[in-house]
């Protein structure tokens, strides 16, 4: 399925965890906090040009507030440890994004308003992305499907279809999940899904052990054990 299948195929299970909750979040953003995405940066990127041009229901400020939010998460991501082997960092990342979801989901509870929600998830996903983006995993992007669908479409069927077919699958699916809980427990209920999510991502103790066993540099297979 990858060219190194001891580097890459590990990751997919997580990673497609993490495609599933930013359907979630971007369920809550849109349908709870005004029309904005907080993972899907394409998205926001055009809602901001929409807003800009005094298009009804779109706010330029929440769209540029999930923008700075989102790449302060990303910066953060990609400087925090920058030499170190990207599995290594799974478990820590996932945490600190846990840990700003639960804080949004806290502005929410106490209703704090838009910005306290929107600009902890807005950061989450930049720490998501970021660390996405040093795995190098093909095709698991966890939020934009563009290039995705397109090598749907142009490549020849192969283990990469499959892959990312699920990717849009699972995207899909978190999305209609936050959909339906958006609409029986509200943008809280959505956030206790995504938190419970990712602390099962970040305390696994199964997963953590496996990343943690990989050689610095991250190429060739794990040790062998008897």
């Amino acid at each position: 399925m990858f060219p190194d299948g001891h580097r890459y195929a590990r990751f997919v299970p997580p990673l497609l965890v993490l495609t599933f909750v930013s359907g979630l979040v971007d369920a809550a953003s849109f349908l709870g906090l005004g029309r904005v995405f907080v993972a899907n940066m394409t998205g926001n990127v055009v809602f901001l040009g929409f807003a800009l041009s005094g298009a009804a229901q779109l706010s330029a400020p929440a769209s540029a507030a999930a923008l700075a939010g989102f790449l302060a998460g990303a910066a953060t991501g990609g400087a925090w440890h920058r030499e170190a082997e990207p599995g290594r960092l799974f478990a820590p990342l996932v945490a600190a994004q846990a840990l700003l979801v639960a804080l949004a989901l806290a502005g929410q509870a106490a209703d704090w308003g838009r910005y306290p929600v929107l600009v902890p998830l807005a950061c989450g996903m930049g720490l998501q992305n970021a660390l996405v983006h040093r795995l190098g995993v093909p095709d698991l992007t966890t939020t934009v499907m563009t290039r995705t669908l397109t090598g749907l479409a142009v490549d020849r069927p192969g283990p990469g279809t499959v892959r990312r077919g699920a990717s849009v699958a699972v995207l899909a699916a978190g999305a209609l999940a936050g959909g339906l809980l958006h609409a029986h427990a509200g943008v809280e209920g959505v956030l206790v899904a995504a938190l419970a999510l990712l602390l099962l991502l970040a305390v696994v103790p199964a997963a953590r052990h496996r990343y943690d066993d990989e050689p610095a540099g991250g190429h060739g297979p794990p040790p062998e054990r008897e």
